[in-house]
């Protein structure tokens, strides 16, 4: 092929996508949103929404749970009232799961009703929270730089030395965290891999999007974009309109991308675009 030919091949390959966030719509009026979860039961899909209501290391009994339709609309902004500081929830067979604390709490979803608060042993800051396939609940602790488990009934320490663990997802065998700069990758013997290195802020929450890639947000006020061999983009920076970006949720239906803005009190929703297959 001569140098012409090469020249043509080459600038009709098309160019590498580059992900992108798409402002879709934003919701005010919130208290002090933290956690987003998308919820589809059926036919009907809504966001949970951890409101704080108050200092987010404040036992204090102001915080709750809203319901968010998924296109902006409130649903239900008191479903739930009577928490602490609750921020990040999973759900399981129907009951969901709010790290709220120094508590893990448990809710029926059907009925809207707290069938558990189960302290963790020298809990400070319970952040975040998911579940596995088998029904074991994982917490992390911030301030602590832990990661409890919740089985059979009891909470105990499962990971220690975890520099501010934060963002938590189970998937598979395996639990990856989001921890200060660093996107972490544990087995269930407890072995640690480290897929992503360098988040200018603290990491805060993470949602697998598909081939090993996440997106990772930083509460300060970042959306990183994350492949799976650890190279990140930048989706998203708010730090200068002082607007946190916390425990992201997310569609992947739909591909959207659900945040909590904790100070602006309002949850925005951004379509990801840019991607090789849109």
């Amino acid at each position: 092929m001569n140098k012409y030919l090469t020249f043509l091949f080459w600038i009709a390959l098309p160019l590498s996508a580059a992900p992108q966030l798409e402002l879709l719509w934003q919701t005010d009026g919130f208290r002090v949103p933290e956690s987003v979860l998308v919820h589809q039961q059926q036919q009907d899909k809504f966001l949970f929404v951890s409101e704080i209501d108050g200092a987010g290391s404040a036992a204090d009994g102001e915080g709750g749970i809203a319901l968010l339709n998924t296109d902006g609309s409130m649903r239900v902004q008191n479903w739930l009232r009577g928490l602490n500081a609750p921020k990040g929830m999973a759900e399981y067979n129907g009951k969901l799961y709010v790290a709220d604390l120094t508590e893990l709490v448990i809710i029926d979803i059907e009925s809207a009703t707290v069938t558990a608060k189960i302290p963790a042993a020298d809990a400070v800051f319970l952040n975040d929270v998911t579940v596995d396939n088998n029904g074991v609940v994982y917490i992390s602790d911030t301030r602590k730089n832990v990661v409890y488990q919740y089985k059979d009934g009891a909470i105990s320490i499962w990971l220690e030395n975890i520099v501010a663990a934060n963002g938590l997802k189970a998937i598979g065998n395996e639990l990856y965290i989001a921890a200060a700069d660093l996107l972490l990758k544990v087995n269930k013997s407890g072995e640690i891999t480290q897929i992503a290195k360098g988040f200018a802020q603290r990491a805060d929450g993470l949602e697998p999007v598909g081939n090993g890639d996440f997106i990772v947000s930083c509460w300060a006020g970042i959306i990183y974009y994350v492949t799976a061999d650890g190279s990140m983009t930048t989706l998203l920076d708010t730090r200068q309109q002082k607007r946190n970006t916390a425990d992201i949720g997310w569609d992947p239906q739909h591909q959207i991308l659900y945040v909590p803005t904790f100070a602006g009190n309002s949850v925005a929703a951004y379509r990801l675009t840019g991607l090789a297959a849109d």
